[in-house]
């Protein structure tokens, strides 16, 4: 069985893109900062039919990304997918005049040191994935990665950081057929709305991991 890795894990997306992957035979490894609340999810997805368990990192820690998703390997079996879809935190989301140099620190160790540290840990094993394997990279970012907004200047900046890094890894890998895509999301995942219920958001990232032939898919930019 191959593991797919969400980096970011919670209730809503999260959750939702792991039953949709454990619906097709995915075990699931959750990777977050609260081990207690990676553990009642587990238990909610188990419930579900869904192997699954969580481990513990700071998407702002490179090592501890690397330790987790070493440890998920070594307890799930080999990552054929993984998803990169932390919530950025509210204080990254300053106007851009009251933007510093400081204020740039975090944003850009979410979105550019994070990834980085959990691409390199991914892409060794996924070289030597068994024939008939279809190892994708899934990001999950906000509309300003291609619209930049006046009072979100941290992930405005840090979001085109890691949309150029997507880009990039879309082409390289793309040569050793290891699929590296994008959804991006405006606006916030509410349950019910057509275009950004969690679930069909799900299926649009099961799609893009299944069809591989899009670097981008963009929900709305509201």
């Amino acid at each position: 069985m191959t593991t797919l890795a969400i980096i970011g894990a919670g209730k809503g997306l999260g959750a939702a893109v792991a039953r949709r992957f454990g619906r097709e035979g995915f075990s699931v490894a959750l990777i977050s900062r609260h081990q207690g609340r990676l553990d009642a999810l587990a238990a909610e997805l188990e419930q579900d039919g869904v192997q699954a368990q969580g481990f513990t990192a700071d998407v702002r820690d490179p090592a501890s990304i690397a330790a987790a998703l070493e440890r998920a390997t070594e307890t799930l079996g080999p990552i054929e997918v993984l998803q990169y879809s932390p919530l950025p935190q509210k204080d990254f989301m300053r106007p851009v005049l009251e933007t510093t140099p400081a204020d740039l620190v975090g944003p850009v160790e979410f979105s550019i040191y994070g990834p980085v540290a959990a691409v390199h840990q991914v892409v060794p094993g996924m070289r030597f994935l068994p024939e008939g394997s279809r190892p994708s990279i899934l990001f999950v970012n906000g509309g300003s990665a291609v619209k930049p907004g006046r009072n979100v200047t941290g992930t405005s900046i840090a979001f085109a950081g890691q949309k150029a890094y997507v880009d990039l890894l879309h082409e390289v890998l793309g040569e050793e057929d290891i699929y590296v895509g994008q959804l991006i999301i405006g606006g916030a995942i509410v349950a019910g709305d057509a275009d950004k219920d969690p679930d069909v958001l799900a299926d649009r990232i099961w799609q893009l991991h299944q069809k591989r032939d899009t670097l981008r898919d963009q929900v709305s930019e509201d």
